[in-house]
């Protein structure tokens, strides 16, 4: 029943690897990117690039890639006050979370994406999001999402379903799905062209790509390489 995809798509490293999962599972998928004022906007630019290469470089994927839709969602930055969203130091709140959490952000972005979805008949929306490496927002938790599915579901009165294959995935098994999906071509994809960095440095060059290397997604990202390395040389 559930043969088209729409893949939420930043350019990151995560986003990347749920793309190439939707290639390889569903027959038709879509791509939508949202421009919020994020100060890592880089990752824009990331993701024209890594679409022109999987088009290029993957041609069992190549055929199953349609459009890609970009949303300006630039009022999120008006309603916000974050590190993500404004030039301030990465610090943890009061709450414990990271001053990085966009309060509301993947909410947003997956009822445009369901509304975007609905439209073209897309009936699987497809998230990065994981409850296992990750900085503890509350939106990324897998029963935040089962109850956005639901909510969807019965506000457009169509059976959308919402998949995270990331969501108990350390970020080492992250790495080691990338490559189990598109080989060492696309694990090399992923260190170069994806974008992580909450900072917005896409210039600094390390083992796993590039990145200022101190900011919560740099360290998880590191740490998961480093891992993934050291478990496929045994």
């Amino acid at each position: 029943m559930h043969k088209r995809a729409l893949v939420l798509f930043s350019g990151g490293q995560d986003s990347t690897t749920c793309l190439a999962w939707a290639l390889q599972r569903y027959e038709h998928v879509e791509t939508i990117g949202f421009d919020y004022g994020q100060r890592h906007s880089v990752e824009l630019e990331c993701r024209k690039t890594i679409l022109r290469k999987i088009r290029s470089a993957f041609p069992n994927w190549s055929g199953k890639l349609g459009d890609d839709h970009m949303l300006d969602l630039s009022v999120l930055r008006a309603v916000s006050d974050t590190a993500l969203t404004s030039d301030k130091q990465i610090e943890f709140n009061a709450s414990g979370l990271p001053n990085t959490f966009v309060p509301g952000r993947n909410l947003i972005f997956f009822n445009f994406a369901a509304a975007l979805a609905y439209r073209r008949s897309l009936s699987v929306l497809v998230g990065g999001m994981c409850e296992t490496d990750y900085s503890g927002y509350p939106d990324c938790r897998e029963n935040t999402l089962k109850s956005l599915q639901v909510a969807l579901s019965l506000g457009l009165d169509w059976p959308l379903v919402i998949e995270t294959p990331l969501m108990w995935l350390t970020k080492a098994e992250t790495w080691g799905l990338a490559a189990k999906l598109g080989g060492p071509q696309f694990v090399d994809l992923i260190r170069y062209d994806a974008h992580t960095c909450y900072i917005g440095d896409h210039t600094t060059a390390h083992t796993w790509g590039y990145g200022c290397g101190t900011c919560p997604a740099c360290e998880l990202r590191g740490k998961g390489f480093d891992e993934y390395v050291r478990t496929a040389s045994r």
